[in-house]
């Protein structure tokens, strides 16, 4: 018989299970499958790219306008989303913002000119930036402490499985015809038919239900079903629920002030150069590698095999992000990239080319599974989307510059330097989180976020002291 005091919140009721239930199972594969497709169309201008370079004699400042258009949509959509996600339900907004961004590339597919798809990918990657805060905030609220990070990990490495399938669904359709590149988008919207089913089988995220007060008997029975999940798979009861530190609700203004100021400016910059790197190389490579000399069907053929790299990086994220902490494993995984990247811009060898382009895409991969694992869990519950919106929304603004920079520098200065440039982003990126970023693997949300405001946290204490029931993190 499962052991449940009458005091104990449903947070803390998550908390004690300590296996990954069959619940957690079914909607990993949703998330999964959501994520998959909105990685699959993240990446589809990048492939068709060099058809429209030909097909409408677009400039290389051209493509990065096309380029940079969708980064700005994404730094709304971070910023917005996570906004959103703390208002009216993670749930909600994966859902309507696949159905969005899916209905809005099959859309794109029609465009007749560079304005009208710029306009396109302005919207998309709003909605597709929307989703992914909603994701990342979604999963760290629903898995057991001690496995949240491998399982963020693990998601992510099957959303990556996105980027090859579009390399590879481009790399059929784009030859078949001049309109190829059409279908590529239309392909991209196909996430909607998994968001209509996500609709359906989805649960809202317990610990959001909760702390709005909006948790009831079908809450309680999600929670209950996998307690006694975890029993049956443990063979022994569960521990009792443990209350953790309280932490008060808070206010967005509180992300730029008191010990989540340090939080969300960490983050902030560490994704102004780790998303430069990450789009600058996935990006743009496709035309990098058609400047410098390659056929469009070597171009497609090299990304495709390049880009098969990003699921076993996560893969390997999954492996390590419960094992060493996330802040070191990012750290390392940049510094070994920056110089992977020195190495494809320098190298006169297809094959070593080649090699140090796949370990390029494997550590990437690698450090933002772990980065999305790491973000949601410095902020609490009333503020975690909003919390890892605002870095991400940061982020996009600065590669939507970066965009502009990568084609400046490749104009002025060449390939070579286009990869010096990178790789001096990518360390920074990694060297500043490792010595400065939070210690989260193995702790509980509510422990990480219990200290940053001392007032607030004196004002939980109080309220605890006088028998009322605080916002749980």
């Amino acid at each position: 018989m499962i052991s449940s005091p009458p005091t104990a919140s449903l947070t803390d009721r998550i908390n004690r299970i300590p296996v990954i239930t069959t619940s957690h199972r079914k909607w990993a594969i949703l998330v999964a499958l959501l994520l998959i497709f909105e990685m699959a169309d993240l990446n589809a201008f990048a492939y068709v790219a060099p058809t429209l370079s030909e097909q409408w004699g677009l400039s290389v400042d051209a493509v990065a306008w096309l380029s940079a258009a969708a980064f700005l949509g994404m730094s709304a959509g971070a910023l917005v989303g996570g906004y959103l996600a703390d208002k009216v339900g993670r749930k909600k907004l994966l859902v309507y913002g696949t159905l969005f961004y899916s209905i809005l590339s099959i859309m794109s597919s029609t465009s007749s000119g560079p304005v009208e798809l710029g306009v396109y990918r302005f919207l998309i990657g709003a909605g597709l930036y929307a989703v992914t805060v909603a994701a990342l905030t979604y999963v760290s609220e629903i898995f057991p402490r001690a496995h949240r990070g491998r399982i963020q990990a693990l998601l992510m490495a099957l959303a990556f499985l996105g980027i090859p399938m579009m390399a590879l669904v481009s790399r059929w359709l784009i030859p078949m015809s001049v309109d190829g590149w059409r279908y590529v988008f239309v392909f991209g919207g196909s996430g909607l038919v998994i968001a209509l089913f996500a609709a359906w089988k989805l649960p809202e995220s317990i610990r959001w239900q909760e702390l709005l007060g909006k948790s009831d008997e079908k809450t309680e029975a999600i929670v209950a079903e996998m307690e006694a999940d975890a029993e049956r798979r443990t063979g022994e009861p569960l521990p009792e629920p443990t209350s953790e530190p309280a932490v008060a609700q808070g206010k967005a203004s509180d992300l730029v002030r008191g010990g989540y100021l340090k939080r969300t400016v960490i983050t902030s910059v560490v994704l102004v150069f780790a998303v430069t790197t990450f789009y600058g190389f996935n990006a743009w490579l496709p035309y990098l590698l058609g400047e410098h000399g390659f056929s469009q069907s070597e171009s497609l053929t090299y990304t495709f095999i390049i880009a098969i790299a990003a699921c076993p990086g996560a893969l390997l994220a999954s492996v390590f992000a419960e094992r060493m902490e996330r802040r070191t494993s990012v750290m390392i995984a940049c510094l070994l990239a920056a110089v992977l990247l020195l190495v494809v811009g320098t190298t006169g060898s297809d094959t070593m080319f080649l090699i140090a382009g796949i370990g390029v895409s494997l550590l990437l991969y690698f450090s933002t599974a772990i980065m999305y694992s790491y973000m949601p869990e410095i902020f609490p519950t009333s503020l975690r989307g909003l919390g890892t919106g605002i870095p991400n929304s940061i982020g996009r603004i600065a590669t939507m510059l970066a965009m502009f920079a990568v084609a400046s520098i490749l104009s002025d200065l060449g390939f070579t330097a286009v990869f010096v440039f990178l790789a001096l982003s990518v360390a920074l990126s990694g060297l500043i989180l490792g010595f400065f970023g939070e210690r989260t693997r193995g702790r509980t949300l509510e422990s990480i976020n219990a200290v940053p405001s001392a007032g607030r946290n004196r004002d939980a204490d109080a309220e605890r002291r006088e028998g009322k029931v605080a916002d749980p993190a």
